[in-house]
């Protein structure tokens, strides 16, 4: 799969992805400081899936009506890395063909996916 990782989503949630066959931008390495609007512009113009920890992209998809090619927000306790790996692991483990196109929160114990 593609993926784009938010700056606020972590470096290590990126070189996981990309250990596990994954295709990844990490806006940390590549756009550090990049807009919103541009992750998410980059996103649906080069076909990849968006993985982040920042609510405003809820907002940018379901007020703004903005697209996509679906969308990961991570929400867990601890919020860590490690965390956020596990949680992100089961999710691709479970609901890998479910990711493209959708909205996906995904928590310690919950995958919600909002079409």
């Amino acid at each position: 799969m593609r993926f784009i990782v938010d700056e606020c989503t972590g470096t290590s949630v990126a070189e996981f992805l990309k250990q596990n066959n994954h295709e990844v931008i990490s806006v940390f390495d590549d756009f550090r400081g990049a807009t919103d609007d541009f992750i998410l512009e980059k996103c649906f113009s080069e076909n990849y899936i968006l993985i982040t920890s920042d609510k405003d992209f809820g907002e940018m998809v379901f007020r703004l009506n903005q697209n996509h090619n679906g969308i990961i927000l991570i929400r867990c306790t601890p919020n860590n890395f490690q965390t956020r790996i596990e949680v992100l692991s089961k999710l691709l483990d479970n609901y890998s063909q479910k990711i493209d196109n959708n909205f996906i929160v995904v928590t310690n114990t919950k995958v919600r996916i909002i079409s």
